[in-house]
């Protein structure tokens, strides 16, 4: 198993140097001149030049690129361009909790809601509760995530009052943890919605084929009970390619927190990032495709562990 697992890591190593070559050079190629957002505007051209040799500004583009990968390997992502002299590393390890809380909230949420429904539709094909769990995960899967978003906090948030509009405690209340669940369950429902209907359809779908194998015939007929034949004996091959999904539910939670953290102002990386964007700040937005580039091989390696635990077929 350890060999299998740093194999993954040294192949996870040249896409991650991939991805960092393409953002650094879809940054270089972006609108705007971050140099304009450090300088005083009424600055001399001497001045400006000087300034420009300082942060290496006048290097060609491979050079600017090899000091910023050499000090990122270092821990060091630079600085922010509009909030002055602030670490980028420092402002996304303040934000980073949040995140992670919504993102791990929202994927046990998918799981815990995604599969045991899946299992129920396909051990009842074609009956009621199957058409609507079908037509429900449909809806799941077709409804945009700010579109959810922002008719729960109408709904619910508006009109009733159930719910915050948004952020992650109440303003200048003592730490709660109540207050905190009550801000964090429409914005992880919202997160999850898309990916909870997505895996209850391969659920659904690879309990189906499970069913109807050799083994859980064998198993009825030496007369277990239908929930041991199921759970105990289906379950665990059924689940095979649903866990190749899990792995991919990473970067959708990745890109959905992006929108639905603006929505409901939930203080985490992806508002970071949009905030980022509109205001330029280059080296924050690096630092941030970076650091979820990361998740998105850390949860790609986790499918691929899970992957071998659960096949038996799967060689280290």
């Amino acid at each position: 198993m350890l060999s299998y697992i740093i194999r993954r890591i040294l192949m996870a190593i040249p896409l991650l140097l991939g991805i960092t070559i393409v953002s650094f050079a879809i940054m270089k190629l972006a609108p705007g001149d971050p140099a304009s957002l450090m300088m005083d505007p009424t600055i001399s051209p001497a001045d400006k030049e000087r300034f420009m040799e300082r942060y290496g500004l006048n290097d060609p583009v491979h050079i600017q690129y090899l000091k910023w990968l050499g000090a990122m390997l270092q821990g060091d992502f630079g600085t922010s361009l509009i909030r002055k002299g602030v670490p980028v590393i420092e402002m996304i390890m303040n934000r980073m909790p949040n995140t992670i809380l919504l993102m791990v909230v929202s994927t046990i949420l998918a799981i815990l809601i995604s599969i045991p429904f899946g299992v129920i539709s396909a051990t009842r094909p074609y009956s009621k509760l199957d058409y609507s769990v079908t037509v429900t995960s449909f809806l799941g899967v077709a409804t945009p995530n700010f579109f959810l978003g922002l008719v729960l906090i109408m709904v619910f948030a508006v009109q009733n009052n159930w719910f915050p509009t948004g952020g992650v405690a109440t303003l200048n209340a003592p730490f709660s943890i109540w207050d905190r669940i009550h801000h964090l369950i429409m914005p992880a429902f919202v997160l999850a919605s898309a990916d909870m209907a997505g895996l209850t359809r391969y659920t659904r779908s690879s309990m189906l084929e499970v069913i109807k194998q050799d083994y859980m015939r064998t198993a009825r007929a030496k007369g277990f009970r239908e929930n041991k034949v199921i759970y105990k004996h289906g379950l665990r091959n059924g689940l095979i390619p649903v866990i190749t999904i899990f792995g991919l539910m990473i970067p959708s939670f990745i890109g959905g927190a992006v929108i639905v953290e603006k929505i409901f102002t939930w203080p985490g990386i992806g508002l970071l990032f949009v905030d980022s964007a509109f205001q330029r700040d280059y080296p924050v937005l690096m630092g941030l495709t970076v650091i979820s580039s990361v998740f998105v091989v850390i949860g790609n390696l986790i499918a691929d562990i899970l992957y071998a635990i659960f096949d038996p077929r799967i060689e280290y």
